[in-house]
């Protein structure tokens, strides 16, 4: 039985077909790849732009008590100090609590804010060349005009402990304008940066909302 010739007209037909499969596969490769590359810049510039409040930490139970005491002292709200302490060191589960640039402690001191920037080496943006010992004095302190407190009484003002910490950074903020209600300046001038200023209030709209 003789096979039946495909007419030449199919035949180019077909040939044309055969032709764009590959053709048609490789602009969906592409057209795929395209999507996922469009997608993946996508999802990394959101997550770039996406501020650091998207994961969320819980405040701590036991340094409510803290935030609220130092915050009495000063005339500030507890909130405002406690979404310091977030953005700050997220709660002093960052680890050193020391920061590249020189910052100390649970609430990221300067050593020249802490102990006064009329310390004869203080300048630039405030490591100076203070003694660890003239760091924790308060006569020292005292002296030079800085925020750092002795918040538990034993007779220093340490920024590696939680309470004079929170102590110190409620005295700055108090004498910044948050003990007059003036929280956006309070906050702006504790770290010169509107995204600064931006997550701080965040954190504080929530903290009211959810405990007051």
């Amino acid at each position: 039985m003789k096979k039946k010739k495909i007419p030449k007209k199919y035949k180019r037909q077909l040939g044309c077909l055969i032709l764009l499969v590959p053709a048609a596969i490789v602009a969906a490769t592409l057209g795929a790849l395209l999507y996922m590359l469009v997608n993946s810049a996508s999802m990394m510039n959101t997550l770039k732009e996406a501020p650091n409040h998207i994961i969320e930490m819980e405040v701590p139970e036991e340094n409510i008590p803290l935030y609220k005491e130092a915050a009495e002292v000063y005339s500030i709200p507890w909130t405002l100090l406690a979404a310091h302490h977030r953005i700050e060191t997220r709660f002093s589960t960052m680890d050193p609590l020391l920061s590249p640039v020189g910052a100390e402690g649970h609430l990221q001191f300067m050593p020249c804010t802490f102990v006064g920037w009329s310390h004869p080496t203080c300048s630039g943006k405030g490591q100076g060349e203070i003694s660890e010992e003239d760091k924790t004095n308060l006569d020292v302190i005292a002296y030079y005009g800085g925020y750092g407190v002795d918040g538990n009484g034993d007779g220093i003002a340490d920024p590696y402990n939680l309470t004079d910490s929170l102590h110190s950074a409620a005295n700055y903020l108090s004498q910044n304008g948050a003990a007059e209600g003036d929280l956006e300046n309070a906050i702006f001038q504790y770290n010169h940066s509107e995204e600064y200023v931006a997550d701080v209030l965040h954190y504080y709209r929530m903290y009211e909302e959810e405990y007051n």
